[in-house]
């Protein structure tokens, strides 16, 4: 049955959970995350405070790139349960006043979906048409795959090749045939007619090609060129977002966001304005501030707090002249923020609360990533056979073939692997953490944790910052006041304050390794958060690394 929410824009009041499937909970002690296991947890997500969850994809699926690579997207994958857990989970979710949006993949499928399998063996099938194939007895272009080799994956048999933007099982779908949009429309309905509140939208910038399917100079040693520049955000794609939204969602009041890399911001008002195509986008111009490409992580950067706090502020006013944005430091494709943006040896629970309060109150609707609320950090893998994710498989060979050594190689992909925040979520500290009694798919951050789920400040601080937003008497300003931010502070130090009726929240963090002393014109009132023990008094005060305030 589906949704009824009668509120417009509900979703500007949700606090959103992503859970990764796999990793989250297993019920049945095999090792691999279920549905059942998110049901068994949905009370631990209760007490966090959090209203919306985001499930990673569950549906069917060989896992060559962990879901993202779909078979059928009627069906539930069996290793995660079945269509009657999966409404259980619902039923228990609306129980608990918890709304649920899935993941929705349809640039492109797996190659065992029944559409491909029949466009490989009858190519003059309706479904070949259905994907990106083209004639000749060499690839068509040297584009590379996000996932890196050539884009184009020889079909056996025949002087033919079919498109991949990523991995090879992850043939591209044709959204030029109109017979094909039609069915993933339908598919998306009944999903909503199936009491869902949205969805997160997958790599949706890439369903529209640049049809000349021209070579461009390589821009690696492999003789290949990223595949960005002609099958991103390319023009015409507006016309397929917007049927898109009037065939599916704008027949329901539901909620989505859009993953739109390589989306300008003089284009965020057609993806998100009042007639936009989403609710509310990703923006990635602040979360990529560690490497040059989002794909190629051998190109770090030396970045600076100053960079990364304009960067903010950049998206942060975008996203308010445009629309809404969905606010986060992780997600299933980052590292752990604690390792990302906190120096190594300030990595501690207290360091987490502040970047955590940084981006928090900051004017959109925030994203938590699981295991993000308990301060979790990135693992460190000895080998590369220890990784389970085929971008960071990828970005080992790529970077020794850019003539880095394998020590090098593998410290670049241990710092931004996408397994750093798949490793399953540590509920206590008992061998595998309470995740399984089972060796567990993927190795876990650290053996025996020393950071779970039992006494930990960092969730409790969670817990103040959601109740803030929600239920406090300041919830109004947090959730809907403007936002400005201060620029005759330390660059140092990333503050801002929400403002609604003239009243005004402010939110000061120190995003760095040093002590800064900060003078404000007026006394401080009240202060609802402080991350670090320290007293902060007056209009003359010192923050100490990564402490964050949020006063009045």
């Amino acid at each position: 049955m589906k949704n009824i929410i009668n509120k417009k824009d509900w979703w500007k009041d949700e606090v959103i959970y992503q859970i990764y499937p796999k990793s989250f909970n297993s019920s049945n002690n095999n090792g691999v995350g279920d549905l059942n296991g998110i049901k068994e947890k949905l009370f631990y997500l209760k007490e966090l405070g959090i209203t919306t969850i985001w499930i990673c994809p569950i549906f069917t699926s060989p896992m060559a790139d962990n879901g993202y690579d779909i078979a059928d997207f009627d069906g539930i994958n069996p290793q995660f349960g079945t269509m009657k857990d999966f409404d259980n989970l619902l039923k228990e979710c609306k129980k608990l006043k918890i709304k649920i949006i899935l993941d929705l993949v349809i640039n492109h499928t797996s190659d065992e979906h029944r559409w491909f399998k029949q466009a490989l063996c009858d190519k003059n099938s309706k479904y070949r048409d259905y994907y990106i194939f083209k004639e000749g007895k060499h690839p068509p272009n040297n584009w590379r795959s996000i996932f890196g080799g050539s884009v184009w994956e020889k079909v056996v048999g025949e002087d033919c090749y079919y498109l991949h933007i990523f991995d090879k099982k992850q043939p591209d779908l044709n959204w030029e045939n109109k017979q094909l949009r039609e069915e993933l429309y339908q598919m998306i309905n009944r999903w909503l007619e199936k009491g869902i509140s949205g969805f997160r939208i997958d790599s949706i910038t890439f369903i529209k090609k640049n049809a000349d399917y021209k070579s461009l100079p390589a821009d690696g040693i492999d003789g290949l060129v990223t595949c960005k520049h002609k099958t991103r955000n390319q023009p015409g794609i507006e016309v397929f977002l917007n049927e898109l939204k009037e065939k599916t969602f704008e027949k329901y009041n539901c909620m989505t966001v859009g993953e739109a890399p390589g989306v300008n911001y003089t284009e965020f008002s057609n993806f998100i304005g009042k007639d936009g195509y989403f609710s509310m986008i990703f923006d990635f111009h602040y979360a990529d501030i560690d490497v040059e490409s989002g794909s190629d992580w051998f190109k770090r950067t030396n970045w600076t707090t100053k960079e990364f706090k304009s960067l903010l502020i950049k998206s942060q006013q975008a996203l308010q002249k445009s629309g809404w944005g969905a606010n986060f430091i992780e997600n299933h494709d980052q590292p752990r923020a604690l390792s990302k943006l906190v120096k190594k040896d300030f990595q501690t629970p207290e360091s987490a609360m502040g970047i955590g309060s940084m981006y928090f109150f900051l004017r959109g609707t925030p994203f938590i990533y699981q295991g993000q609320e308990l301060g979790m950090i990135n693992a460190k893998r000895d080998n590369i056979k220890q990784f389970d994710d085929i971008s960071s498989i990828d970005n080992f060979y790529r970077g020794i073939e850019e003539g880095f050594s394998e020590k090098e190689a593998l410290n670049f992909v241990n710092m931004r692997s996408r397994d750093n925040s798949r490793t399953p979520m540590p509920w206590d500290n008992t061998k595998y953490g309470g995740f399984s009694n089972y060796k567990p798919w993927l190795e876990m951050t650290e053996e025996y944790p020393s950071v779970n789920t039992i006494k930990n400040t960092v969730f409790d601080f969670y817990k103040k910052m959601i109740f803030l937003r929600q239920n406090s008497k300041i919830s109004s300003i947090l959730k809907t006041g403007s936002i400005q931010f201060l620029s005759d502070l330390s660059d140092n130090i990333i503050a801002y304050y929400r403002e609604l009726y003239g009243e005004k929240i402010y939110s000061f963090t120190n995003l760095s390794p040093t002590t800064e002393e900060i003078t404000i014109p007026k006394e401080i009132i009240k202060i609802y958060l402080n991350t670090h023990t320290n007293k902060v008094l007056g209009k003359q005060f010192k923050l100490v690394p990564y402490q964050s305030i949020l006063f009045k």
